[in-house]
């Protein structure tokens, strides 16, 4: 499933190409993907049509494009894109091939780049296990009081690569929970944009167990902990995202190459490369967690007495 530095680096593909432009006509493929548009698809395709896209935003892994009526009105709404799964918001010229799993296509206002090059005149919707989607959403006042947001993303946390993330406030609130750290990094409602792949990373970073009890974290730890997940999110994005096949992509169908640089993720049975690095034996173990798995480092991230599992 796409994360963060996924959908950022979607994000920042559309803001490139999509932001500014206005949508002429939408073409509707598959009903599924507007599932969570309860209207229907006839009322999504009215009234999305002729909006103009003003800005690309994020917050976690939820991706919206704020949507304005005329030139100086302030949006009301947004276009709410979640890719699920296997989804993939692509930028295409009209003679391109249509994507076998294309599930819904913008036609985009004519625009042009800095060296007056034309730009591709239609976003697409590509999502071959259907479990993203889109929907217009009525934006609303964010919680902390900065900003608006849709109000199907309302409950989301800021991420830790938000300049607004509050790392005392998520402190507080880790060791409310009084679960495993894993299980806390993965909760959208505390810190959100992270899943099983950079919560490994980030754990095999400040050499934490993924059972540790948040209740035991200090505030020198925590801050530890979420300089490791700005660190690991970051050296992502600068590799595009991670790609373990054809599922993820950015605007360009591009694949992201974070996949090569992983320290722990999916590389059971292989040397710890901190532990090998000095010389020590520390050796990547599969873990079950939540009917999935979890990998760390047999020595230098070691169980603590009191886990929780």
């Amino acid at each position: 499933m796409p994360e963060l530095p996924e959908v950022e680096v979607v994000r920042r593909g559309v803001e490139r190409w999509v932001v500014g432009r206005t949508v002429e006509s939408v073409q509707v493929f598959d009903a599924r993907s507007l599932r969570r548009h309860t209207a229907g698809v006839l009322d999504f395709q009215e009234r999305l049509a002729g909006l103009t896209v003003e800005s690309a935003q994020r917050r976690g892994k939820f991706l919206w494009l704020p949507l304005r009526e005329r030139t100086g009105s302030k949006p009301s709404q947004a276009l709410l894109v979640h890719l699920g799964m296997s989804g993939q918001l692509l930028v295409a010229s009209a003679d391109q091939p249509q994507p076998r799993h294309e599930r819904i296509r913008l036609a985009l206002s004519p625009a042009h780049d800095d060296a007056g090059a034309a730009l591709p005149e239609q976003a697409r919707f590509v999502d071959q296990r259907i479990f993203g989607g889109m929907l217009l959403d009525p934006l609303a006042p964010s919680t902390d009081g900065h900003g608006t947001v849709p109000e199907h993303a309302a409950h989301i946390a800021r991420d830790p690569l938000d300049p607004l993330f509050d790392v005392d406030a998520f402190h507080t609130a880790l060791r409310r929970r009084r679960t495993g750290l894993k299980r806390a990094l993965l909760d959208q409602g505390l810190i959100s944009g992270i899943g099983n792949i950079y919560a490994d990373e980030a754990l095999w970073a400040a050499k934490l167990h993924w059972a540790a009890p948040t209740e035991t974290m200090t505030a020198p730890r925590t801050r530890e902990l979420v300089a490791a997940c700005q660190e690991v999110m970051r050296r992502a994005l600068e590799a595009g995202g991670t790609s373990f096949d054809s599922l993820y992509v950015n605007v360009n169908g591009e694949s992201g190459y974070f996949s090569r640089s992983l320290n722990a993720y999916g590389r059971a049975g292989q040397p710890c490369p901190r532990c090998e690095a000095a010389g020590l034996d520390g050796v990547i173990v599969r873990e079950q967690f939540a009917n999935r798995s979890s990998y760390r480092c047999s020595r230098c991230q070691r169980k603590p007495r009191r886990a929780r599992v």
